[in-house]
């Protein structure tokens, strides 16, 4: 006797899963509910198979971060990096940069457990080589990559979730700040008055962060 038909219409088998699919379902569940509540179980539910069959391609939750961030990582493009060592981290933080911004639920799972891919290494090698090819130290060298890090996470961070509540169209509490600002006391910032949307909003990582390099490899040698 035949065996009745599933809700997809298969009859026997149950569905297959591959590697691309479990990670564009991951990925799908982490930017709508958040890394949080990304469990293997959650996405077998959403792929329709049982968790069993999941962990034929996953451990458990944090492999299949380090899954989802690598099959993420590996589609990046690679460019080629100046030879020029300080310019080498510039560009090395810059991709680093616009890669996060265009996908900023990776920059949460990352700063929540430093979870980091080996796809993705070629960056971080780019900066503390290009910092020991400066003439730090190894130590400094990773200090400096860690603060190039933080104020890269930063950026992304703030911006993501200044996007979400301009995208909701709620009004500011910063806003309404500004503009009662008494110039007796706040005199720089009452007279930037309402232009500090405006100001805050212009793209400033590239200089910023040249700025910020340049700085750490000015520092002495300790």
């Amino acid at each position: 006797m035949p065996r009745p038909a599933g809700p997809s219409g298969r009859i026997g088998r149950p569905p297959s899963t591959s590697r691309p699919q479990i990670l564009e379902a991951a990925r799908a569940i982490l930017d709508r509910d958040g890394w949080e509540k990304l469990t293997v179980r959650r996405l077998a539910a959403e792929l329709g198979v049982g968790a069993t069959t999941l962990y034929h391609h996953v451990r458990d939750k944090d492999d299949l971060l380090v899954q989802l961030l690598e099959y993420y990582a590996e589609r990046l493009p690679r460019p080629e990096l100046p030879a020029d060592p300080r310019e080498r981290i510039v560009a090395a933080a810059t991709v680093m940069h616009d890669s996060l911004a265009a996908w900023p639920q990776a920059v949460e799972v990352l700063t929540a457990d430093d979870l980091l891919g080996e796809s993705a290494l070629w960056m971080v090698e780019a900066v503390v080589g290009g910092a020991i090819a400066c003439g730090r130290t190894p130590d400094q060298a990773v200090e400096l990559y860690r603060n190039v890090w933080y104020y890269t996470v930063g950026e992304i961070l703030v911006r993501a979730r200044a996007g979400r509540r301009a995208a909701e169209d709620r009004p500011r509490y910063r806003d309404t700040v500004f503009e009662g600002l008494d110039a007796s006391r706040f005199p720089s910032l009452a007279a930037i008055g309402d232009r500090w949307p405006e100001l805050t909003a212009r793209d400033t990582y590239v200089r910023g962060l040249r700025a910020f390099v340049d700085g750490l490899l000015a520092q002495e040698s300790r």
